[in-house]
């Protein structure tokens, strides 16, 4: 007599791809205290002590899939309050319909802001999920237009010493990475020296970034976009105004110097948020984050946007996650690849990437993002949830 084994008879790890859905989710919170000058960083708006990764694992068919975001503590409780009950026992075969079902259940409890945090990770982990079930790295599975993701090196907090300072952006530009970014417009009267001395240390020969985090208003900023560019050849302005002033941002992107970018999208949370920079247009170059805006499925969505527009994509930090996700991004421009992160996935991760010929490649070899929890490590860390039984 033949046996037929039906759905409901087969263990997880004998199930079709289709006939998975998700057992478990779990979450968890690591932070990792900043490594400058007395603990603290600076940029031109802020100061913090720390970097918090919520990270989100989701389980089926005997895999296991993670995502993570960089935030508050209470998003890992958004995720276990609000996107845990939608996602279990949903299918694993399409992380975009859950991603739908994620935003309708985040209706009231509030879109923008942490509830897109936490979306993004979990939309991330179920991307994972469905790359490793297939024995296929995330690459391969996205609509890939490219097989890495050029980067710039990003830091040059505005409390580092000079030394410091330029230490850390040359060390960068030996490393083969053709543009770097320093923090600026906390203190303007002492930007002209740390320009000076970041431009003797990374030649001529090195793009050179600038990022004001929203601290400048239109006409001082507008100033400032002048002198960066006539005095030390700046070719991109990051949020010279808060990235909500709209009408400031595109005031300066016409009358800035033209070879000048003005660049805004990393705290674009919804579709509306990315369309309303692309009017006018707000930006010169787009930026997005995988771990903000809505995950890998909120990613493929600004890429159409982007490319419908004209606009280039940059992809803003997380640059474990990033180097896949934005392979799919067609009018793809580059990747942050920001100092607190890149340690900070270090720290928690087995298998990152480095950077080789100023770009990141994703690692085909492993499955998914590659990337492997490295719980004992992780655990002096933890202010959320608690370490997996062996």
């Amino acid at each position: 007599m033949t046996s037929v084994t039906g759905p409901e008879t087969r263990t997880p790890e004998t199930r079709t791809l289709d006939e998975c859905v998700v057992d478990a989710v779990d979450v968890h919170a690591f932070e990792i205290p900043t490594d400058g000058p007395g603990g603290r960083e600076q940029d031109g708006t802020l100061e913090w002590d720390a970097t918090t990764l919520v990270l989100v694992r989701v389980h089926a068919g005997g895999r296991t899939g993670l995502g993570y975001t960089y935030g508050d503590v209470s998003v890992a409780s958004f995720v276990h309050s609000v996107l845990t009950p939608v996602v279990e026992g949903g299918p694993v075969s399409s992380p975009p319909a859950l991603w739908e079902r994620m935003g309708a259940r985040m209706r009231n409890a509030g879109r923008p802001g942490a509830g897109a945090m936490a979306l993004s990770a979990v939309d991330v982990a179920l991307w994972d999920l469905k790359a490793r079930l297939l024995g296929l790295p995330l690459v391969q599975l996205l609509p890939a237009h490219h097989d890495r993701v050029p980067v710039y090196g990003s830091g040059g907090f505005t409390n580092y010493p000079l030394d410091r300072l330029t230490g850390q952006l040359a060390g960068w530009a030996e490393e083969g990475i053709g543009r770097v970014k320093l923090k600026t417009s906390r203190d303007p009267d002492a930007d002209p020296r740390r320009l000076t001395a970041v431009r003797r240390a990374v030649g001529d020969g090195t793009e050179l970034f600038t990022d004001a985090n929203g601290a400048l208003g239109r006409k001082e900023a507008l100033y400032w976009a002048h002198r960066f560019h006539d005095e030390w050849d700046v070719r991109w302005f990051e949020e010279p105004v808060g990235s909500a002033d709209l009408e400031g941002l595109r005031m300066l992107r016409e009358r800035g110097p033209a070879r000048l970018e003005v660049a805004a999208g990393e705290y674009a949370f919804t579709a509306q948020d990315f369309a309303n920079l692309t009017e006018g247009p707000a930006v010169d170059c787009l930026q997005a984050d995988v771990t903000r805006c809505g995950g890998i499925t909120g990613v493929l969505e600004v890429a159409g946007l982007a490319a419908v527009r004209h606009l280039d994509l940059s992809a803003h930090c997380a640059p474990a996650v990033s180097a896949h996700a934005f392979c799919a991004v067609r009018r793809l421009r580059h990747l942050e690849y920001f100092h607190d992160h890149v340690r900070v996935e270090r720290l928690l991760f087995d298998g990152v990437l480095s950077p080789g010929g100023g770009a990141l490649r994703p690692d085909t070899s492993r499955p998914g993002l590659g990337l492997d929890v490295r719980w004992a490590d992780a655990e002096p860390y933890r202010v959320y949830g608690v370490r997996p039984p062996r």
